[in-house]
């Protein structure tokens, strides 16, 4: 855990998007506490016209980068954590690939820990 979920316009290499994932994969090991081989990510590119945003929706100003991050997470962890991974996703995102903070959207949907199975039928963070 956690589920990543990155949307973005279609049109960016391969680097751009492993930099992507990387960063957002770097901040969840450095301040979620996230295991580094913990990692499930799906990307999704959009044709112009696939993606409706407003550019200055609480007066930040977006451009065509604009990169959504969704994050389903277990619910264990508090404010000043989540405070933490955003800033750290933004940092390391503007290092590389280059990103704008104005451009990162970050959504963290949070699950009861029953609410996964990694596979075989199983919910593997159940303690019985």
């Amino acid at each position: 855990m956690p589920l990543t979920r990155i949307s973005l316009g279609a049109g960016k290499s391969d680097a751009y998007r492993a930099a992507l994932v990387d960063g957002v994969q770097r901040a969840l090991v450095e301040t979620f506490n996230v295991p580094e081989d913990d990692q499930f990510v799906l990307i999704d590119e959009h044709a112009p016209g696939y993606r409706v945003y407003n550019r200055q929706y609480l007066g930040i100003e977006r451009t065509d980068d604009f990169v959504v991050i969704q994050l389903t997470v277990s619910n264990t962890r508090g404010l000043e954590q989540k405070e933490a991974l955003y800033r750290r996703i933004v940092e390391l995102l503007a290092e590389r690939p280059g990103l704008r903070p104005e451009d990162v959207f970050i959504n963290l949907v949070e699950v009861l820990p029953e609410n996964w199975s990694f596979g075989h039928g199983v919910a593997q963070y159940v303690k019985r």
